[in-house]
């Protein structure tokens, strides 16, 4: 299904991705960055913010050295209240994931995933590789809809596309 090296490359990706997503976003003012946008979860940095914490819940159940978040999905828009603080965690979880996805070796890959899902109410036992699939879609899905809202409101986004990154990324 998948290999550690396609891991590392959307471990990259996602580092890639935020280190372009953190200049446009600082520039850009509190009330742009606050406005309900119709999203799913509002506003840019509603969506930002739910972005990291998926990322730190998943990262809890890959890794045992991640603290679980302590919002739940529903205080997931908030965790952090300006760009800034956003930004300098963003900034520690990508690191986190690219020392994580860097250290996976292809016998981990086989493993099995258990933890308690809040969004199922339930506990959960998944193969780690769809698992790690779905940390990477999710990630993908939610950069979609924040540049989206940069382009409603004038932004130039970042480019996002794979094939372009460079290998230094």
């Amino acid at each position: 299904m998948i290999d550690a090296g396609y891991v590392r490359t959307m471990a990259r990706y996602n580092s890639w991705q935020n280190s372009q997503l953190i200049p446009v976003l600082s520039e850009m003012s509190v009330d742009v960055l606050e406005q309900d946008r119709g999203a799913f979860f509002g506003s840019i940095l509603g969506t930002a913010n739910h972005l990291l914490w998926g990322d730190t819940m998943w990262m809890s159940r890959f890794d045992p050295s991640v603290e679980k978040p302590k919002a739940d999905i529903s205080g997931s828009t908030q965790i952090h209240p300006t760009i800034g603080s956003w930004a300098a965690e963003r900034f520690r979880m990508d690191g986190k994931i690219r020392y994580w996805a860097d250290s996976l070796r292809a016998l981990d890959m086989t493993n099995e995933l258990s933890f308690y899902s809040s969004v199922l109410g339930r506990d959960v036992k998944a193969p780690l590789a769809p698992s790690i699939m779905h940390f990477f879609n999710h990630q993908t899905h939610h950069r979609g809809q924040i540049h989206a809202m940069l382009t409603a409101v004038g932004e130039k986004a970042p480019v996002s596309d794979l094939f372009v990154m460079p290998e230094d990324a």
